[in-house]
């Protein structure tokens, strides 16, 4: 968020546009692609530091899952029945408009399973809970199953767990393959959005009642911009200081072997999270809470503690890759906000600025829905009180 003297070249050429949308990542195509399928004619600029889906969104683990950050007792305990099932309904629906807009007739292409999603116990305790969490659930009607340490041993390959529950509706897929997909769809749709890659945004002013963005490349000049910057926010307005919090999260990925999972899975009170890829390649992520301290901030390098607790996990867990080579490690900064939900809206003190963001390490289960709720408050419909800002103050 910074430009030296030196790389300042006088920031280009102006540019008019409509709205300025800073963020290239699920949020930010997300709010392009319903803010264009609500007016074809709007000329919008998805501005990105780097290039599309090179912060979180490209670096998940591609899970999509409904609900939040904790299981489904927690989040009536929390919010109540009625919101909870609305918060749930949410996300179920953030999975319906994905298949019906971007996925459609070719999962394949987004290595998309449909295939539901495992929470396992490795202690009776945690597993009384997440009895109790289904048994709840099945009063809301949410299809979800229990399974014992013999299920989990035959349809997972997974050991020294005592049990747990599967929830029927959940998903996965490549998350870099279903960002573009999302691009390509809105450039086959509209040529009024236009994207500009490794375009880092130094500051924004006012000028006759506009706002100019200010690039190291141009000047573009709308009167809204629209914040998707999830766990960068904080560094782009003040505002979000209090309020989102940047997250690293750590992920390692084997070398294929011979697919023997069922679904995707997690653990730990979904701190943990596994799943093996259609091409069968074991991703394993998670154990931030090893290092609290560490794990916040900008910096996306990983580290030996946490990289070392995913492997010893799939050694005692996972015994189909126990000798495999790890192929790749990397870590993703993600947006924690204050009470474990998303935000929409607009900065309190101006009107022009609006967000989406805070998705706590449900990006892809959250965003698409949440770009969707952000163009109707944009268009003056009404919005949750649960995901809108103002509950924030």
């Amino acid at each position: 968020m910074s430009v030296s003297y030196w790389q300042d070249s006088g920031f280009g050429k102006r540019i008019t546009k409509d709205v300025v949308i800073i963020g290239g990542g699920f949020a930010g195509l997300s709010t392009a692609y319903w803010m264009q399928k609500e007016d074809p004619s709007m000329n919008i600029a998805v501005v990105e530091k780097y290039e599309i889906g090179d912060g979180a969104s490209g670096r998940n683990a591609g899970f999509i899952t409904c609900g939040s950050v904790e299981h489904f007792n927690r989040l009536v305990e929390k919010h109540g029945r009625e919101e909870a099932s609305v918060i749930w309904k949410f996300s179920e629906d953030n999975l319906k408009y994905l298949k019906e807009d971007i996925i459609e007739d070719r999962p394949n292409d987004f290595l998309f399973e449909h295939n539901g999603s495992f929470s396992l116990a490795s202690t009776e305790t945690e597993f009384k809970e997440l009895q109790e969490s289904a048994e709840l659930m099945s009063t809301f009607n949410i299809n979800v199953e229990k399974v014992d340490e013999k299920d989990i041993k035959e349809r997972l390959g997974a050991e020294k767990f005592v049990g747990g529950i599967k929830y029927i509706g959940d998903a996965t897929v490549h998350p870099h393959k279903l960002l573009h997909g999302i691009k390509e769809k809105i450039e086959k749709t509209s040529d009024s959005v236009e994207f500009f890659e490794n375009h880092e945004v130094s500051k924004i002013e006012t000028e006759n009642g506009n706002k100019v963005v200010y690039t190291k490349k141009n000047r573009i000049e709308a009167p809204v911009v629209v914040y998707a910057t999830n766990g960068y926010s904080p560094l782009v307005n003040s505002y979000f200081e209090d309020k989102i919090f940047p997250t690293r999260g750590q992920i390692l990925v084997t070398e294929k072997v011979p697919r023997f999972m069922e679904a995707a899975c997690y653990a730990n009170f979904v701190l943990d999270y596994f799943r093996q890829l259609p091409t069968g390649e074991m991703l394993i992520g998670g154990f931030r809470q090893l290092q609290k301290d560490v794990e916040t901030g900008y910096s996306d390098q990983t580290t030996a503690t946490i990289q070392s607790a995913l492997e010893d996990f799939l050694k005692v867990h996972i015994p189909a890759v126990r000798e495999a080579k790890i192929t790749h490690r990397w870590s993703g900064i993600m947006g924690f906000s204050v009470d474990g939900q998303p935000m929409v809206g607009a900065l309190p003190t101006d009107p022009q600025l609006y967000f989406v963001g805070g998705f706590t390490a449900h990006g892809v289960g959250l965003a698409f829905n949440s770009g969707k709720t952000l163009v109707d408050a944009m268009f003056g419909r009404a919005v949750p009180s649960w995901i809108s800002a103002k509950r924030l103050g």
